[in-house]
């Protein structure tokens, strides 16, 4: 079943949608070409498995994990990111956290009205 949306679309296929890039081929060349840290900072998250060469936006809410983001945005901008074991979790540790995860490149941080921070990042690779 199509919706509205797809039919109006579909009856105006010469528009296209708007594409904004959110990074330009030099940055994104630059950063594919940095050297990897040999230890980087864990951002743990909910309900959220992330795989390389995907660009999302996560909010992050937890005072650690916005201290974690605005230490990284001021520095080299890398992080790991790794998936809780159990979302219940409010202050997981090192046991709470699958031990496979990814290196992350964060491109822009945003901090929100309601007080959380939000992070567009590239997933890189996986952690070794």
């Amino acid at each position: 079943m199509t919706n509205q949306f797809d039919i109006q679309y579909l009856a105006n296929g010469d528009e296209e949608p708007d594409f904004i890039p959110l990074l330009t081929n030099e940055d994104e060349e630059q950063m594919n070409n940095e050297d990897m840290p040999d230890i980087v900072s864990i951002l743990p998250l909910r309900n959220t498995v992330l795989f390389p060469g995907v660009v999302i936006p996560i909010t992050v809410g937890r005072d650690k994990s916005i201290k974690l983001i605005k230490d990284a945005y001021k520095g080299d901008r890398i992080i790991g990111v790794t998936s809780q074991k159990d979302v219940h979790v409010e202050d997981p540790q090192f046991e709470d956290l699958n031990r496979v995860g990814t290196l992350a490149h964060i491109i822009k941080m945003l901090r929100m009205p309601d007080g959380n921070t939000t992070v567009i990042i590239q997933v890189k690779s996986a952690l070794p």
